[in-house]
């Protein structure tokens, strides 16, 4: 995955609370094998309106935010199903980024596994930043991930994250990545295992 270190732009103000995976991607979008290309599916229902027009109220389909970066929201973003697809389509939408006064465990931890940063920040300064947006959209924030700060021209706030993942954020690492990084034991180990045990070594 990509590597995260300083994350520079615009915010795309979204002050919901309790916004689920559903809502985030429909059901009816998970059909689909590959990674990549949900994010034209991201809050499919709400960017509509009844007869399935764009919703030119919607915050995603206002020209002021199509370029942003970082998307700032209400408490416990992402509930609800455990859907891998939903930190999917928001990073494929663009997003490198979401700040919110709180996460469902399991989004949060899904958004680490593919370089999308969760932030979690206190109610009163995602409000700060859902209000500059509101009235600066083409206000930026910047993101230091060594340094754990939110900063724009005027306001600055400190995050907390644990220093595994900030670890592999950094570097870029996931899952398999960081297993790789082992390939020199594992080849020993398997190499010294007796031939009648399973192994892992193909060819």
């Amino acid at each position: 995955m990509n590597l995260i270190q300083v994350i520079t732009g615009s915010i795309a103000p979204l002050p919901r609370a309790n916004v689920d995976t559903d809502q985030i991607m429909p059901k009816n979008f998970l059909k689909r094998v590959e990674r990549t290309g949900y994010g034209e599916f991201v809050f499919w229902d709400w960017r509509r309106l009844a007869d399935g027009e764009l919703n030119p109220d919607f915050v995603l389909n206002k020209e002021e935010y199509q370029d942003a970066r970082v998307l700032v929201t209400g408490p416990n973003f992402g509930s609800g199903s455990s859907r891998e697809h939903a930190p999917w389509g928001i990073q494929d939408w663009g997003f490198d980024a979401v700040i919110a006064p709180s996460f469902a465990d399991i989004f949060y931890t899904n958004c680490t596994k593919i370089g999308l940063l969760p932030i979690v920040l206190s109610e009163k300064e995602c409000t700060y930043l859902i209000e500059l947006a509101d009235h600066e959209p083409q206000a930026e924030v910047t993101i230091d991930l060594t340094a754990q700060t939110v900063s724009t021209s005027s306001f600055e706030a400190i995050f907390e994250i644990d220093g595994f993942t900030k670890y592999r954020l950094l570097n870029g690492l996931d899952d398999i990545e960081l297993t790789l990084q082992q390939d020199e034991s594992i080849t020993a180990f398997e190499s010294a295992r007796p031939r009648h045990k399973p192994s892992l070594k193909t060819g």
